[in-house]
C-alpha cells in the first residue's frame, strides 16, 4: 500500500519552553500547532511542558512507536542545568543507574561540561538559588520514561533547572531556534530507519 503524504514526511522541530507537546488545543496553552501547520503528524518522543529542544514529527506511526516506546534502546541526548555542582560520586551513580519510583534506571552516559552551552535564552529565566551555584551536564539515555532526567538528577541530590534535548538517535538539533523546524534530509531518514532495525533492549527488573 502506498504511503500517505504525511507518512512520508519527517520534520525536526525545536520545541520551545512552555509549549505543550501536542497538536490539540488545550485550555489556551500554546501547542505544536502554533508552530507547525502540516496535517497528519504525530510526535515521536515527547517532551514535557518545561523541557525544550528536539522533537521529531511524522505521520509514520511505526516509527513513532519505535522511537517512543521505552523498550527500545535508542539514545536521547540532553543538556541539563542542575542545582549545585555534582561531585564525581553523583555522576558515577547516574552512569550505573539510580532508583526512580522503585525501579533501577538503565546506565546513562554523563559528563559535566566545563561551561554553560551556547543555547538560546529561555523566555522565563531559570530560578537559581541565590547562594548555590549550578552546573551543566551532557546526559545520554537509552530509555525514555516520563520526566526521567528530572527524576534521575533529583535522585542524586541535584534537581534539574533547565532541560534541552539536542539529540534523538542519529538526529541532532543543530542551529534550529525555538519554534523553528525543518524537513529531514533523505540521508537522515535512511540513517534513522537503519537505526530503528536495532533489537529492543531486554527488560530490566527493578531491585
Amino acid at each position: 500500500m502506498a504511503q500517505s503524504r504525511a507518512e512520508r514526511r519527517y520534520l525536526l522541530l525545536h520545541k520551545p519552553y512552555g509549549v505543550l507537546c501536542d497538536f490539540d488545543v488545550a485550555g489556551g496553552r500554546p501547542t505544536l500547532a502554533d508552530f507547525v501547520s502540516v496535517p497528519g503528524l504525530h510526535v515521536a518522543g515527547r517532551l514535557d511542558l518545561d523541557s525544550e529542544g528536539l522533537v521529531l514529527l511524522t505521520g509514520d506511526g511505526g516509527l513513532v512507536h519505535l522511537l517512543s516506546h521505552p523498550r527500545y534502546a535508542h539514545s536521547k541526548t540532553y543538556l541539563v542545568q542542575v542545582e549545585g555542582v555534582p561531585p564525581e560520586t553523583a555522576l558515577a551513580a547516574l552512569r550505573s543507574g539510580v532508583m526512580v519510583k522503585g525501579r533501577l534506571t538503565a546506565p546513562a552516559q554523563v559528563e559535566r561540561l566545563p561551561c554553560a552551552p551556547d543555547l538560546p535564552p529561555r523566555p522565563v529565566p531559570v530560578r537559581e538559588h541565590p547562594t548555590l551555584p549550578s552546573a551543566w551536564l551532557c546526559l545520554v539515555l537509552t530509555e525514555g520514561k516520563k520526566r526521567q532526567v528530572r527524576h534521575m538528577t533529583a535522585a542524586v541530590g541535584h534537581p534539574t533547572l533547565r532541560l534541552v534535548r539536542v539529540g534523538l538517535g542519529p538526529l541532532h538539533l543543530g542551529d534550529l531556534q525555538p519554534g523553528e523546524w525543518r524537513e529531514l534530509h533523505s540521508e537522515e531518514v535512511t540513517t534513522l530507519q537503519a537505526e530503528l532495525s536495532w533489537k529492543p533492549r531486554p527488560r530490566r527488573v527493578g531491585m
